[in-house]
């Protein structure tokens, strides 16, 4: 079978089959992470990041590739999650600037669209990497414009194309001597080549795995939910359970001897949280969906059970409010204020303590939930102001916040925060008489004199720069580096401070997390004052899942 040229009807088929064959296995991606941390979100970022574009592309049923092509590029670009999702969707921004308006492809025209995803994604990161999913895309990238001099089968071309991103998504240890020390290979390299699987089935025809089909079917049953009831015959006031839950957690022998899981008792636990609840398990995984207040906690009760992956949580009040056209909770203002700071949370305490603090609009979500960059257009529309500041506060934000910025029609400015305490920081500088730029300067310098800690646990056995670290073990981790690990959390944050506090600090700020009881936090900082004597103590009850305990010392 040969292939000499494509239309839109053939790039829609080759874009949801790599949409598809994305999602049957983003949750091997996230599995990827370096840090063995329970946030590895790769996978699920640029699965999150793809479906937008898919859907965009469903909605257009057209025969011509460049249409089609556009369709994608606009929804990867507002669908963006994450520095994967960002870089995945600058890649086929590119590709479809590539194609110049084009009504079919050949060879020739395919290899350079890719070669073109390339140097844009290239263009748009600031310090590339090599060893990550931009080699991956660049190596791929050259190998189809050398096969296009002699080749005019397509299926030929996606095959070596596929077949060299393979190859070198193989050889990203040998340039990141982190992914070779921890025994994995890029995990956003390994996202764009399902994409590029699924891409090569579709022009073969072929059939690619699909996900258990008990698990698929959730998504039907979620719909059916959601439908019960006509949303233009309720107000948003009536809402009582606000945000929409959806996780699955992947088993773990050890976490079931202690917590053996009984799909109705966990229902039962769940039931209490909220409604409109939905559990499906099989022998390896469970899939929930529950509208619930506390979605967190939710998050917490699943873990007993095992690591979670693929998580999501939208706010029902807002998209309600979409819906019906009405603002009921957030009524906009004739005329725009002239300041707003736009910030990411996840838990209702720092929610509560960066609104304290000045914030106009705090976007649920963080470590496993990273809004995408229409979230925060929404946002900064929201915000409803002439200038704008936006503070990520988690590096794996920061590309979103950037391209939100550039969309954005105010005059917008990004600190990049890559820490809460980076945020709180950031926000204590923020003077509302100042000029935007002056605002920034004072903001960013003041996020670069703060130190960050926290506390989590580690999701696998694994070594980084030489600290052995077990499954199940506590982790302290200063400034994005793991400073120390332990079986008890307690000594884990003991070692943790000694690594963090100097003689020239002043000021330690303990945001603890869900489910940490009052005895252990006293006990906490009843240690901290008779160890360094010289401290001054603030204490918030941040709320946040993942992390028992966020630091910032100064």
């Amino acid at each position: 079978m040969t292939v000499e040229k494509i239309d839109g009807v053939i790039l829609t088929q080759m874009i949801l089959a790599g949409a598809r064959h994305l999602t049957n296995n983003a949750k091997k991606i996230d599995a990827l992470n370096v840090f063995p941390v329970p946030d590895g979100d790769t996978g699920t970022n640029m699965n999150l990041s793809m479906t937008s574009g898919a859907n965009e592309v469903k909605k257009l049923n057209s025969k011509h590739a460049s249409e089609v092509a556009n369709a994608f590029s606009k929804g990867l670009l507002m669908g963006a999650r994450g520095n994967s999702g960002v870089i995945l969707s600058q890649i086929f921004r590119g590709f479809a600037k590539g194609m110049e308006k084009r009504e079919s492809l050949k060879v020739q025209d395919f290899a350079f669209a890719v070669e073109s995803g390339v140097n844009t994604a290239y263009k748009a990161v600031m310090k590339p990497v090599e060893g990550t999913i931009l080699t991956v895309a660049k190596d791929a990238g050259n190998k189809a414009i050398e096969v296009a001099k002699t080749d005019n089968d397509i299926i030929s071309l996606m095959e070596q194309i596929l077949a060299e991103a393979k190859a070198s998504l193989k050889r990203t240890p040998d340039l990141l001597p982190v992914l070779k020390e921890v025994g994995v290979v890029d995990s956003g390299g390994q996202g764009l080549v399902t994409i590029y699987e699924g891409f090569l089935a579709a022009l073969k025809g072929e059939e690619l795995p699909e996900e258990d089909a008990s698990l698929v079917d959730m998504e039907e049953m979620v719909n059916a939910e959601h439908h019960k009831a006509n949303q233009d015959f309720m107000d948003t006031s009536e809402i009582k359970f606000g945000y929409c839950t959806e996780f699955m957690v992947k088993f773990e022998e050890d976490k079931l001897v202690k917590n053996p899981f009984n799909e109705q008792e966990f229902r039962n636990e769940l039931s209490e949280l909220g409604d409109s609840l939905l559990v499906v398990s099989d022998e390896d995984i469970v899939k929930v969906h529950v509208h619930s207040e506390t979605p967190g906690t939710c998050l917490t009760l699943g873990q007993r059970f095992g690591s979670l992956i693929n998580m999501k949580i939208e706010n029902m009040r807002e998209q309600h409010t979409a819906i019906v056209g009405k603002k009921t909770e957030r009524p906009q203002p004739k005329e725009k204020k002239e300041y707003a700071v736009v910030t990411v949370a996840m838990g209702k305490g720092i929610k509560e303590l960066l609104e304290s603090l000045g914030a106009s609009v705090v976007i649920e979500g963080g470590q496993t939930m990273n809004p995408s960059t229409q979230d925060i257009a929404e946002a900064i529309k929201e915000a409803h102001a002439k200038n704008v500041i936006i503070l990520p506060n988690n590096k794996n934000i920061r590309m979103a916040a950037d391209q939100a910025a550039e969309l954005a029609e105010e005059r917008v400015e990004v600190v990049p925060t890559t820490t809460i305490p980076q945020g709180i920081s950031a926000m204590l500088a923020f003077h509302p008489e100042a000029e935007l730029d002056t605002n920034k300067e004072a903001m960013d310098e003041a996020r670069k004199q703060v130190k960050t800690g926290q506390i989590t646990y580690a999701v696998r056995d694994t070594q980084i720069e030489g600290t052995k670290i077990e499954k199940g073990h506590f982790m302290g981790i200063a400034d994005g580096e793991i400073k120390s690990t332990h079986s008890e959390k307690m000594d884990a944050v003991k070692l943790l401070l000694n690594e963090m506090i100097t003689e020239d600090d002043e000021i330690l700020t303990i945001l603890y997390g869900e489910g940490i009881e009052s005895d252990e936090v006293d006990e906490l900082v009843s240690y901290i004052e008779s160890t360094y004597e010289e401290m001054e103590v603030e204490v918030h009850a941040g709320n946040q899942p993942i992390y028992s305990y966020i630091f910032s010392v100064e």
